[in-house]
């Protein structure tokens, strides 16, 4: 599928969302080739304190950073930036933002002075047709970007962007807005969905902290139906998790951290498979499970 068929496809998206079946949605990216696609990731991005430090979740963003070709751009769906309607970060040099409390002097001390992309911020904007994308010049890279970005890449020399999450809108706005950005992943984009599966602040056992896997048991449950919901393709219960009851909303008592996902699920095609990583259980109420798809 060339670039001018995908737009008039995608364009129909506001038109048909209703009534499509979600096989028919995910048709719509299966004609790029998978060999030609940069991969999605979704990233579970846990503590802030993630973009400093060296553990397991770290060294694996550090390996997929090696292992990844390099990328023209990285754009990212952080769980940290929610706004009325949508916007992507449009400067040429956003600026790190410490979107978070009570942690060492030496987080608040990072920068990740990677450059923006003004010119892609447009033509991202211009693929996606369901809804107006507001060109953002005040946002820059919040925590939920760099602290993974930062792993994978510690150079700061690629182009890094953000998508924001209209907060507003229900999951499969989401999921099919994602749909819509399909075509950055043959230009090299790496797309990385951040935020984490299971996010309950509220409920986190504090005096777990250091224990390497803690997970309660509603915790544990649900992240196994997610992963393997994730592994046979199967999204439509993904979108509709509030049919997941009461684990469901322990696990995602708002979606913030939730949306992200359906970005990252939204642009997986067919003929790819997903694989899992860093998974595990932190503090019981908060799982690291990440996704990577192509």
């Amino acid at each position: 599928m060339d670039r001018a068929h995908f737009i008039k496809a995608i364009s129909l998206l506001p038109l048909t969302l209703n009534t499509m079946k979600l096989n028919d949605l995910k048709n719509i990216t299966d004609d790029f080739k998978s060999s030609d696609l940069m991969p999605v990731l979704f990233t579970g991005h846990g503590s802030p304190m993630n973009g400093i430090e060296d553990n397991e979740f770290t060294e694996y963003w550090k390996k997929l950073g090696n292992e990844i070709a390099k990328p023209t751009a990285v754009l990212c769906i952080s769980a940290h930036w929610l706004t009325k309607g949508t916007k992507i970060t449009a400067m040429t040099a956003p600026k790190t933002i410490h979107d978070f409390g009570g942690f060492p002097q030496a987080l608040f001390d990072v920068q990740y002075p990677a450059p923006g992309d003004p010119t892609l911020a447009q033509e991202t904007a211009s693929l996606i047709k369901s809804t107006h994308v507001g060109l953002d010049h005040e946002w820059g890279l919040d925590h939920g970007t760099w602290s993974v970005v930062r792993q994978m890449y510690p150079e700061a020399n690629i182009p890094v962007l953000q998508l924001s999450i209209d907060y507003g809108k229900p999951a499969a706005y989401h999921y099919a807005l994602a749909k819509e950005l399909a075509g950055l992943r043959k230009k090299g984009v790496l797309i990385i969905g951040s935020g984490n599966m299971i996010h309950n602040l509220r409920m986190i056992a504090w005096d777990k902290a250091q224990l390497p896997e803690y997970g309660f048991d509603w915790a544990i449950e649900l992240n196994a139906k997610f992963k393997e919901l994730i592994l046979n393709g199967n999204h439509e219960p993904i979108i509709n998790y509030q049919h997941f009851g009461i684990a469901g909303q322990y696990a995602i008592p708002t979606p913030d951290h939730y949306y992200p996902l359906l970005y990252s699920l939204g642009l997986q095609n067919s003929k790819e498979q997903a694989a899992i990583f860093n998974d595990k259980a932190v503090m019981g109420s908060l799982t690291m499970t990440s996704v990577r798809i192509g």
